[in-house]
């Protein structure tokens, strides 16, 4: 365990050094960037959730990322408190302050209050920017007994951070980031603050998930134009301050190569450019680098990106860091020049931009053409499909041009369900901030009965069940119908299982947290079977018949593959002979009609002695 922990903290620590770098990149004018304010767990349950103290290293991470320029401040919290650096601009005095707190983080407490630590970190006046805290715990709250009986005043404690504390910073707002370090963690606690004020969570139990989860947050404080890498090979235009090529490979280093043929590798890199190669991935800063097409030779996995430095940038609209399964997602853009807006005349040549939805792989979900609006784009994606972590990509090409903007995302259900078993209920809430008592209407649906669901606050539901065997796993189904801007349509949410930790179940699929992949249920949407497109060798009652075979039990239809060859050259002789195939077309129906009461017979047999379920 000591050799793996060194391995993670040297792998992390030379990351921070290449970051240091990245962030001098930043697109970013340094009078928009936001402040920033970490805030670190250092409970004693952190001991238990977090043994390879990755939060601390992460916390360092993290820090490193902040451009110079910027302002930012460190707090701790356990049962108390404290910040041992607060929020100033970032140098190299700064980060060296912040190396320094080190041999605090891992100075555990007994208690975890987070409220507290929420609290406290947001009411520090901001400096007139826009205020985001990144909350890195194992999301339990502990408070000391000395404050009231226990758990109630811990229920009470997470109540109010997410009835009136995060409520109150999301109108101020203040953006709230979490990342949790333990399956133990409160998921449900970390997801909720941070999509109640627009921010991103992750649950990191590695450190190529820690890494993913900061350059996400990062990505959202700090965005950044990136050029496009498409068959290893990237385009530099004319005009380029500088490109950074942060490269994760596996085990052969990387190779640069320029236009011109040249070749670079961390031996001889460019001139004038910065070279750090370890043993994950490369950091490449080149300034003034050569106009044309660049290709790269050797590793450049998953979030390898390179990231431009311009007089030119790619500007988005501000889209929610939470999308809506079933809604729609608008997108405008436009270009900036020296902070201006660039006229429609000024732009790029044959200029064209799409939008993508891509999942965690990379593979794009949805897409849409924006359509030139003057020197503005706009379309609007299609609804999501698929429930969990995203990036919504905004690409534009032109002749000798290529730039895209990419914004990491949560895609979850617009409507939140959870099985009170104690009373014979399932709890709704409403996820999507347009959604209320007044304009959506839910119900389930289980085991083939409509239940409707009562409303039981301004964004609450409850659905009352009828009474079920506890030992037999069940699948509701949710639908619903929403009224939005005088259009109403369908809503699909994911099933939920009750009882799921039960062997025995009907049509059971897993329901997994909110950001895991959550796909919809195909039964529910008829599809239609396309029609043949050439007649078929067999007379029409022939063809019937074997498609009736065909949709019997897998038990028949082996019975009928045993058959089948037996069959086949008769049936191929007879099909010209219509006394034959009449002969034949009885033998067939009489076997078909056998086989019918074979499956009837063992389904009975089956089932003997079983009783049946009130609701089946």
């Amino acid at each position: 365990m000591g050799r793996e922990r060194n391995t993670i903290w040297r792998w992390l620590a030379g990351l921070v050094g290449c970051l240091v770098m990245a962030g001098h990149l930043s697109a970013t004018e340094v009078a928009e960037r936001p402040e920033v304010r970490v805030i670190f767990d250092v409970s004693g349950s952190m001991r238990h959730n977090d043994p390879d103290q990755l939060a601390g290293k992460a916390l360092e991470l993290l820090v490193a990322m902040v451009p110079d320029g910027a302002t930012a401040g460190i707090w701790t919290f356990g049962e108390r408190v404290r910040s041992p650096l607060p929020p100033s601009p970032v140098n190299a005095e700064w980060r060296e302050r912040a190396r320094a707190l080190a041999p605090q983080l891992v100075a555990y407490e007994q208690f975890t209050d987070i409220e507290s630590a929420v609290y406290h970190t947001a009411m520090v006046e901001p400096n007139g920017v826009p205020l985001h805290l990144v909350l890195l715990t194992d999301g339990v709250i502990d408070l000391p007994a000395w404050r009231g009986s226990k758990p109630a005043i811990d229920t009470s404690s997470r109540e109010a951070l997410l009835d009136e504390l995060g409520p109150r910073l999301a109108e101020e707002g203040v953006v709230i980031h979490a990342i949790a370090f333990s399956d133990e963690a409160d998921l449900d606690l970390v997801e909720r603050l941070a999509q109640m004020t627009g921010g991103l969570s992750a649950s990191v139990a590695a450190p190529d998930a820690l890494m993913g989860a900061f350059l996400d947050i990062v990505d959202r404080i700090y965005p950044s134009d990136r050029v496009p890498v498409t068959d290893r090979g990237f385009l530099v235009e004319p005009g380029l301050r500088g490109f950074t090529a942060l490269l994760f490979r596996g085990e052969e280093p990387a190779t640069l190569v320029a236009p011109d043929g040249r070749r670079y590798t961390a031996e001889a890199p460019p001139e004038g450019a910065e070279w750090r190669s370890e043993p994950h991935y490369d950091l490449i800063k080149v300034p003034d680098p050569q106009a044309g097409q660049w290709r790269l030779e050797g590793g450049a996995g998953p979030n390898s990106r390179i990231t431009v430095e311009s007089p030119l940038h790619l500007q988005m609209s501000g889209v929610s860091s939470t999308l809506y399964l079933g809604f729609g997602v608008p997108v405008e853009a436009w270009f900036l020049r020296e902070g201006d807006e660039v006229v429609a005349d000024a732009l790029p040549a044959h200029l064209r931009l799409t939008a993508e939805l891509r999942d965690e792989s990379g593979s794009a979900q949805s897409a849409v053409v924006l359509e030139q609006q003057e020197a503005r784009f706009a379309g609007k994606l299609p609804a999501p499909v698929l429930a969990g972590k995203a990036q919504l990509a905004v690409r534009a090409e032109g002749q000798g041009f290529r730039r895209q903007r990419v914004q990491p995302v949560n895609v979850l259900p617009a409507v939140a369900a959870r099985h009170d078993e104690a009373n014979h209920r399932v709890l709704l809430s409403a996820e999507h901030p347009l959604l209320d008592r007044h304009n959506t209407r839910l119900y389930g649906q289980l085991q083939g009965a409509h239940l409707a669901a009562e409303p039981m606050a301004e964004r609450r539901w409850s659905i009352a069940l009828p009474e079920l065997d506890t030992a037999l796993s069940v699948p509701l189904v949710l639908r619903g119908e929403v009224t939005l801007d005088g259009e109403t349509h369908e809503l699909q949410l994911p099933r939920l299982v009750l009882f799921p930790s039960v062997t025995t179940a009907i049509g059971q699929v897993d329901a997994g947290p909110a950001l895991e992949v959550v796909r919809f249920h195909e039964e529910l949407t008829p599809v239609r079977e396309p029609r043949a497109t050439s007649e078929s060798p067999l007379p029409q009652p022939l063809e019937q018949a074997v498609r009736s075979i065909q949709q019997l039990p897998r038990a028949a239809q082996e019975r009928w593959r045993e058959w089948q060859p037996v069959l086949t050259r008769p049936l191929e002789e007879a099909v010209g002979d219509r006394r034959g195939a009449g002969a034949l077309l009885a033998g067939g129906l009489l076997l078909l009609l056998v086989l019918l009461v074979a499956w009837r017979m063992a389904i009975r047999h089956r089932h003997a002695g079983s009783r049946e379920e009130p609701h089946v």
